[in-house]
């Protein structure tokens, strides 16, 4: 039996390392190509950080507030645009939202009855049928501040954990803020003046939730 030449067994290792070699670059491309580089300091970096309530509220609620300041509408003008055409207002002072629209708005009036902080306030110049109530703690319910600007979206969290995490945050921010030092078991009878934000659900009943809220 004769064996084959020792020329021919060498090329046949010698092509078996280069296909070896090439498949090893081939994988290597492909890591490499997989590989999303991440610069520190970037916003993309940023977001892979642990995500902190406490500390997004205080960086983030100032520009709400600012935000919705700039926004708001008076009581009276949003109400009769609404009454009027509920789409056109929506359009012309609205931000859409996951379910209704947010509207910033501001008015003026006297504070009603009112119960687990939510009181109702009676507004000149709006409609009779129309009740305007606003929260005042210690519970703040719902998303509206996270909503209001619609600048802030679930693509800017990891899950949806942190993006309800973010509305509670905003909350209890604004509470600390703003409510913190008012008395909401003495408003009734006083006057208020308000900014602040509400979803459009129901057009005959508004819930405010305020980014600004003083006694007169």
């Amino acid at each position: 039996m004769s064996s084959q030449p020792a020329t021919t067994i060498n090329r046949r290792v010698g092509v078996r390392w280069i296909v070896a070699a090439a498949a090893i670059l081939i994988l290597l491309g492909a890591m490499v190509l997989d590989t999303k580089v991440v610069i520190i300091g970037s916003a993309e970096d940023a977001r892979k950080a642990a995500f902190s309530p406490e500390e997004y509220g205080k960086s983030e609620f100032p520009k709400v507030q600012s935000a919705v300041e700039q926004r708001a509408v008076n009581a009276a003008t949003l109400a009769s645009a609404i009454a009027k055409d509920k789409a056109a207002a929506e359009k012309e002072y609205g931000v859409p939202a996951n379910v209704g629209t947010e509207f910033s708005v501001k008015f003026t009036g006297v504070v009603g009855e009112g119960k687990s902080g939510i009181y109702a306030v009676k507004v000149d110049d709006v409609p009779s049928t129309l009740v305007i109530r606003v929260q005042t703690g210690p519970a703040i319910n719902g998303t509206d501040l996270r909503d209001a600007t619609g600048s802030i979206t679930f693509g800017q969290f990891t899950n949806q954990i942190e993006y309800q995490n973010a509305g509670s945050a905003l909350n209890n921010e604004m509470k600390k803020q703003v409510l913190s030092a008012i008395d909401n078991t003495k408003l009734t009878g006083k006057a208020i003046s308000v900014i602040g934000v509400f979803k459009l659900i129901n057009p005959k009943g508004w819930l405010v939730t305020p980014v600004k809220l003083s006694v007169q």
